[in-house]
């Protein structure tokens, strides 16, 4: 299963206040579970004993509002009844089956996606997680151009599968290396901190689908699989594309023969403010994963959207991928009624409404009042602050990939966080923030005047 490492040092038994656990659950977790991204002898994780809504609870009884929905994924809230009656009926029904079969609530899921799905996206193929969805989409775009070379950015994270994580761009592939052949990277749009010298966003826009071109053109677009890419790009910086940069990389594809594959594992499903982040813009790609936010992460359950052309590819020879779980009976049902609340509740358009009128505002609020506050970005209920030392030069607050003492401002300021109640979102030198799209407002605005007050911990090490 696909997970997004969180540098928060603040979690480390050196930093946390709390005396450490005793409880049986925490003597059998230090004993024999390896947490994911950590040092066995450096993790100290929270005994989490119950949820609901937007909150979490530890053993103490301690609750944290979730600004983090866990690992951008638990998009309708913590224990929705409605998704936990539907994963009840379907287990008193069945529980399981192989993936050969056909079952109602498979059948209903891939329609209903489909359904949302744009373009002629009109089949699902299901994994259990979102790496997965990425190993195969690459393998179905290889599959259906014959060809091997896959195009990534390096701000990126696609997954901690072997193939996934050769295709990330950011520094948690470095320890798997060397990875997957074929995989050639390319700078992606930042226009905070641009690659390409640009004054502003069309011109950030502009270069990047030059640099873009000239890489497809330098790597032979012969031998050019597919453009694999975030719509918004997640763990490394809430990046939101300029417009008209998705459509550029669509003609480029098209031009080449080349499939797009949009990466929508965190930011599909309503995340921001669209059923899928790309439909803002208006393209289709020839592929999307998705994961998390399909289910809000109730039962592991991923899958990629393929068109009718790539889907062709498989009408006479057999696709060479398959999962013992895909298309899971209990996890599909749990994405039956997601979707389903997601429609009846309205939370697609009010994500897309609070970060229009609360999200955005406050956080924009936030860089007039703190130093530390160098760039606000995000859509619907995914939004950053990138945090620095000094705006002028844009030093960062943390280097890049800090860790241990370098790490320490981040650390401190999840930490300060975490004592005013609220469990935050740390990446890099970022704070990323991800509410469920259900959270009351009061609830929202709650924790967005804890970030506020959070922040003057990361003030203290601005210059001036």
């Amino acid at each position: 299963m696909r997970e997004a490492s969180v540098h928060d040092a603040g979690a480390t038994s050196a930093q946390r206040q709390e005396a450490p656990s005793s409880s049986s659950a925490m003597r059998d977790d230090r004993a024999h579970v390896l947490h994911s991204w950590s040092a066995a002898g450096a993790n100290d994780p929270v005994v989490v004993t119950g949820a609901s809504g937007a909150h979490f609870q530890d053993e103490s009884g301690r609750r944290y509002l979730d600004f983090s929905s866990q690992l951008v994924n638990v998009n309708v809230g913590h224990q929705h009844p409605r998704l936990i009656a539907a994963i009840q009926a379907q287990a008193a029904t069945l529980c399981t089956i192989a993936p050969y079969h056909a079952n109602a609530a498979t059948s209903e899921a891939a329609r209903l996606i489909a359904e949302v799905a744009p373009g002629d996206l009109n089949r699902v193929f299901f994994t259990n997680g979102g790496a997965e969805a990425v190993e195969n989409a690459i393998r179905m775009a290889r599959l259906h151009t014959g060809r091997h070379k896959v195009l990534t950015a390096y701000r990126s994270y696609h997954g901690a599968t072997s193939g996934a994580i050769a295709a990330s761009g950011d520094p948690r592939r470095w320890p798997s290396e060397p990875g997957a052949p074929g995989i050639v990277r390319f700078w992606g749009p930042y226009a905070y901190r641009s690659a390409f010298h640009s004054a502003d966003e069309a011109e950030e826009c502009e270069r990047a689908l030059k640099h873009l071109a000239d890489t497809i053109a330098l790597e032979g677009p012969r031998g050019i699989a597919a453009i694999l890419l975030e719509s918004v790009v997640g763990g490394n910086g809430v990046l939101v594309p300029p417009d008209g940069y998705l459509l550029g990389v669509r003609e480029l594809c098209d031009a080449h023969g080349i499939v797009m594959i949009a990466d929508e594992v965190m930011v599909g499903f309503g995340r921001c403010g669209a059923w899928f982040a790309i439909d803002r813009w208006n393209v289709a790609p020839d592929l999307i994963t998705f994961a998390k936010g399909v289910n809000s992460g109730y039962v592991p359950l991923g899958g990629v959207i393929m068109s009718e052309a790539i889907a062709g590819s498989f009408t006479q020879r057999p696709y060479a991928g398959g999962l013992t779980y895909s298309g899971h009976p209990l996890a599909c049902a749990a994405a039956v009624a997601c979707i389903g609340i997601y429609r009846d509740e309205g939370l697609i358009e009010r994500s897309r409404t609070l970060g229009e009128t609360v999200l955005g505002p406050a956080l924009r609020a936030m860089r007039q009042g703190h130093p530390c506050v160098g760039d606000v970005r995000g859509l619907g209920m995914f939004w950053a602050l990138e945090l620095v030392r000094d705006r002028g030069t844009r030093e960062p607050l943390v280097p890049f990939n800090a860790s241990g003492e370098a790490n320490a401002p981040m650390a401190a300021l999840a930490k300060e966080c975490k004592r005013l109640g609220l469990w935050p979102l740390p990446m890099g030198n970022r704070l990323h923030v991800a509410p469920p799209l259900n959270i009351a407002e009061d609830e929202l605005r709650e924790g967005l005047s804890i970030i506020d007050e959070a922040l003057h911990v990361a003030d203290r090490y601005c210059a001036g």
